[in-house]
């Protein structure tokens, strides 16, 4: 099978991956961008209707769609450190725990900022909140949990001195109610979540939830003004699309599509069972911290050429490997499509079932 100019398809047995995509619209989001497509609109305005309806949605002040997670962590700090003036000062400063620093923290110090570390300690947050920090970036999922306080203590610290906290949730849904419970339960500022992930929106779309003086200074920042985010400019198809996929999210049956994530692993350990030279259990949560399993495989053989004839096979299969062991990797089915399962099973069997074999 072949896709666009030839490129072979995957299945995603991986994650919600931008290296493969993120993940499939659903009709009514590729019905939602078609539509858009087709005319003209004032978009300013389209973007202010999108995001009073997101803020209804989800039970928040305000919402705001992006060009991705990552602007959406650019433009909320940028929000946090300009005040009346949009001209960044020089000496800002953004907390953050040590263990949650990542590949990501790069968004947050593209306007300037400088990340002031703290480990898991109260004491150690208020020193660094004494500085009067443009804000506090948290990290959600269970990978980003260890050696940092939870966000109930962080928000609780940050609202003695005034200091807003940004949570970046991207990979955080399901459960859907990360949509809300940073903000409106806990009490954070703003909440940031990518809208190609869980949401099933447009690849190239975020989206920022949270209070309304917040969402108003991103506003400001963005385009279609020459601002910081003119580059991280969002159209219309990507407006509509995203709103499609949130209100197709909210309708959806999360616990019966959780129950279905659990089938298709039982199945996957069950087929995998006493398979020479393969240990198979259920791993929990998935590698984002998301409340459902995944199976992993510890192998005798090499890991790496595994991973390889099943991407190089036919099918074209993508398996995770993040987080694991050198030995491991991990079957995700939050990404499959009906009877994809199966196909991953198959593969399997036929690559691990045959030590010697070698795709050409």
């Amino acid at each position: 099978m072949t896709g666009p100019l030839g490129v072979r398809p995957v299945i995603n047995a991986n994650a919600t991956v931008t290296v493969l995509g993120g993940s499939l619209m659903p009709p009514p989001v590729l019905k939602a961008m078609a539509d858009a497509a087709a005319q003209f609109v004032d978009l300013p305005e389209l973007n202010g209707r999108v995001g009073e309806r997101l803020a209804e949605l989800t039970h928040n002040e305000a919402g705001y769609v992006t060009s991705g997670a990552a602007a959406a962590i650019t433009l909320t700090v940028a929000a946090c450190v300009t005040t009346e003036s949009q001209a960044f000062p020089v000496d800002a400063e953004i907390v953050m725990f040590t263990s949650q620093r990542n590949g990501y923290d790069y968004s947050a110090r593209f306007i300037g900022a400088r990340v002031v570390e703290v480990g898991p300690s109260e004491d150690e947050l208020r020193t660094a909140l004494a500085r009067r920090p443009a804000c506090v970036l948290w990290m959600a999922g269970a990978h980003y949990a260890k050696d940092a306080l939870p966000i109930e203590d962080v928000v609780r610290v940050a609202r003695e001195v005034g200091v807003p906290v940004l949570v970046d949730a991207a990979a955080q849904i399901p459960p859907r109610a990360s949509l809300w419970r940073f903000t409106r339960d806990i009490g954070a500022d703003a909440v940031i979540v990518s809208g190609g992930k869980g949401l099933r929106g447009p690849q190239a779309s975020g989206l920022v939830l949270g209070k309304s003086w917040l969402i108003e200074r991103v506003r400001a920042h963005s385009s279609p003004l020459h601002e910081i985010g003119r580059g991280m400019k969002v159209g219309k198809e990507e407006l509509m699309g995203l709103l499609a996929a949130v209100e197709w999210t909210l309708q959806q049956d999360e616990a019966e599509v959780l129950a279905g994530y659990e089938r298709v692993v039982d199945g996957w350990i069950a087929g995998l069972q006493g398979l020479p030279g393969v240990v198979v259990e259920r791993g929990y949560p998935s590698e984002a911290g998301q409340p459902h399993s995944r199976a992993v495989l510890r192998l005798t053989r090499d890991r790496d050429e595994v991973v390889r004839q099943l991407f190089d096979g036919e099918p074209r299969v993508a398996v995770g490997t993040f987080g694991l062991p050198d030995d491991a990797i991990a079957l995700n089915p939050q990404t499959l499509q009906p009877g994809e399962d199966k196909l991953v099973l198959d593969a399997l069997l036929n690559v691990l079932a045959d030590p010697d074999r070698r795709v050409v």
